[in-house]
């Protein structure tokens, strides 16, 4: 068991060094606005990449600018964006690490948007959330389009697969939960189908062996929220449509209501467990799994087949490389970079 975390792992054409993933995280420090990466994104990516991080999977980056969640936020909506993100990934796999980029839109949750778009007029709870303009059923099959465009300019800039951001409140979300999702017409009869036609056409724009993945929120936390039987359902459509493994988180549709996240370390293991016994498709277990033992018994364990460190690797850019040598795996299996050998 002690070096199943940091053992390699495959699936498609993604072929990892361990089972450590960086999970995505908003810097939100566009300081030009214009969704290029920057300095800090170079610095902050690599030396994840220099610490041992098998895949590192870019934050939210946004198909539309007002689809960020401020304007400090990365986008892909324009082809000007490819050649600083290919710099960016290139830059990652030199030091050993597989690269993954989170396509997304934040809906109602936009914050500097002049006015945010949704599913419905149904606007999120806080001073500074603005009241959403549900999208027209024409303007949702445009925006299907612009998760394909972003896609491919993703694709065309190295990247070793495609995360779609379908958890935290964000669009995708906000079209499969009926707390979101009161529309009338085809995108509100059947809550998966915005999610669907995002799927089958993001799969148009990828190689045929490069792996989608979708993060989505197991459970809601809001009173009337959704449980885990709902999201099952929902992620069996969306792995017919082709997404071939699932990020597991919770929440971020709203304020808790009576049923509350655990907040706990593991708390959110179990709902990976139960995508991955439902619906037979590798999982990413996230959520305060910094602890190495910990990440070590989710993967022995068999809940998960990766394991997403978020605040964790914040705070430690090198978290795989000492949590290797924690678990007593080798210098030589842990990936430390030559330079940094003598120190361990």
């Amino acid at each position: 068991m002690t070096e199943q975390l940091f053992s390699p792992y495959q699936y498609k054409s993604l072929e990892l060094q361990n089972r450590v993933v960086m999970a995505p995280m908003c810097q939100y420090s566009v300081t030009a606005k214009d969704g290029i990466p920057n300095d800090w994104h170079q610095v902050h990516y690599v030396s994840r990449a220099v610490g041992g991080t098998g895949l590192i999977i870019i934050e939210m980056t946004d198909v539309d600018p007002d689809g960020r969640i401020t304007d400090n936020d990365l986008g892909i909506w324009s082809d000007e964006h490819i050649p600083a993100f290919t710099k960016l990934v290139d830059a990652m796999h030199a030091y050993g690490s597989k690269v993954a980029i989170q396509i997304a839109h934040a809906g109602r949750k936009a914050e500097d948007a002049p006015q945010p778009v949704a599913p419905s007029v149904v606007t999120f709870p806080g001073e500074k959330y603005k009241e959403p303009r549900a999208l027209t059923t024409e303007e949702v099959e445009a925006m299907v389009q612009k998760f394909a465009d972003g896609v491919r300019r993703a694709v065309q800039a190295g990247v070793d697969a495609i995360e779609l951001h379908g958890a935290h409140g964000y669009l995708i979300h906000q079209f499969h939960s009926p707390l979101m999702n009161h529309r009338e017409d085809v995108y509100g009869q059947d809550l998966s189908r915005f999610g669907v036609e995002v799927i089958r056409a993001v799969k148009k724009e990828m190689p045929a062996d490069m792996p989608l993945i979708m993060r989505i929120s197991a459970v809601e936390y809001a009173d009337g929220g959704y449980d885990l039987d709902h999201t099952i359902q929902i992620g069996r459509a969306y792995q017919e449509a082709g997404v071939d493994m699932f990020h597991i988180s919770s929440g971020g549709e709203g304020p808790s209501g009576q049923r509350k996240p655990g907040n706990y370390p593991g708390y959110q293991v179990p709902f990976a467990r139960r995508f991955r016994e439902e619906l037979k498709a590798p999982v990413i277990a996230v959520g305060m799994l910094e602890d190495a033992a910990l990440a070590q018994a989710v993967i022995g364990n068999g809940d998960a087949d990766l394991v997403a460190i978020g605040r964790g690797m914040l705070r430690d850019p090198y978290w795989a490389n000492h949590a290797a040598l924690e678990l007593g795996v080798s210098k030589e299996q842990a990936a430390i970079a030559e330079q940094y050998s003598r120190g361990y």
